[in-house]
């Protein structure tokens, strides 16, 4: 019988990864293929669904200072070989929670949420925390997090994974995000001097300069106020693609599909859809949707990749409001050719 394998990112505003690979799924159900359901992340929203464990919810102070109720998971053995927290920094501090600044909201947005819930996955008995960098609101450089934290002392019991899926500088934050964010040009330049100002308080604080730390931008600089303070910067992707066992699983596949929201150059820069093309292009067949479509970026996919526009194809409307039925159907279609 033939195989898919499933391994799409989230639709984001529309659809989550689980909800996205549950599709390809029952598509492959009625073609009378298996298929393998891989919801994934690089580090950003969706890295819960990706992990899984128990839910847990802390209130912490959202990107405005106001109680916000963040859900965070914790995993145990036999999944996991030390009791391990996974958080999105988004849940605490992201766009979601901040979706039209105004005035000094860009300046002003705060990571220290963010920090409060890597204390409440200490106080749970947490020796590994993952800290997912991704659709953040805030350009604090973590400064935030690390005064919630209070001291690097407090870290000294966990192992402080911060999960990036950017390549970003400290001091690039401002310029590369911040717009992004609603920053206007003046506020990018003041955003910028005071990236540069924590990058020497932190060296003077913790001896490390986080300055050339690849990936410290991630999240507004968050990431490497979180490495200053003695976490460690790593692929999203890869954290996820190795808990998942994703190299393992996709060897039988004789197709792969993998998707998000919006494909375009950032796509192959870390991200999930240009590594799992990375793992399998030429090898086999992988069938790519997506929600909207930079046609420059299609390009970047190679050979023996299929790319399928759900706006393209149905309109922006449907493909916001039908997401999940049209993945299906594109999926039913594709191996109907098969």
């Amino acid at each position: 019988m033939s195989h898919i394998v499933a391994g799409p990112d989230k639709f984001r505003q529309t659809l989550g990864a689980p909800g996205v690979a549950r599709a390809v799924a029952a598509a492959a159900s009625r073609a009378g293929w298996t298929a393998d359901e891989i919801p994934l992340s690089d580090g950003g929203e969706g890295l819960l669904d990706a992990f899984g464990g128990s839910v847990r919810t802390t209130t912490v102070a959202g990107p405005r200072g106001e109680p916000t109720d963040a859900e965070w998971r914790f995993l145990t053995a036999p999944r996991v070989e030390i009791p391990t927290a996974v958080i999105e920094m988004a849940r605490a501090a992201g766009r979601d929670l901040l979706p039209s600044p105004r005035g000094r909201e860009v300046l002003d947005a705060t990571t220290a949420g963010v920090g409060q819930l890597v204390l409440a996955a200490i106080d749970a008995g947490a020796q590994r925390v993952i800290v997912g960098c991704g659709g953040s609101a805030t350009t604090d450089g973590g400064a935030g997090a690390v005064d919630a934290i209070g001291s690097a002392d407090r870290l000294d019991v966990i192992d402080l994974v911060v999960a990036t899926d950017t390549t970003t500088l400290f001091e690039e934050a401002a310029a590369v995000f911040s717009p992004q964010k609603g920053a206007t040009p003046d506020q990018v330049a003041l955003l910028e001097d005071r990236l540069r100002h924590q990058r020497a308080d932190y060296l003077t604080r913790f001896g490390l300069d986080v300055g050339p730390l690849v990936g410290s931008g991630a999240a507004g600089g968050l990431a490497g106020g979180l490495a200053a303070i003695g976490g460690r910067i790593a692929s999203g992707f890869g954290l996820v693609a190795d808990f998942v066992g994703l190299d393992e699983r996709l060897e039988p596949a004789d197709i792969v599909m993998t998707g998000e929201g919006r494909l375009d150059a950032q796509s192959f820069r870390g991200k999930v859809v240009g590594q799992v093309i990375d793992r399998v292009a030429g090898r086999r067949p992988v069938l790519c949707v997506v929600g909207d479509l930079d046609p420059a970026a299609a390009t970047l996919a190679g050979p023996g990749v299929e790319i399928v526009s759900l706006t393209e194809q149905f309109g922006e409307d449907r493909a916001r409001r039908e997401t999940a039925a049209l993945v299906e159907a594109v999926v039913a279609d594709f191996l109907s050719h098969r």
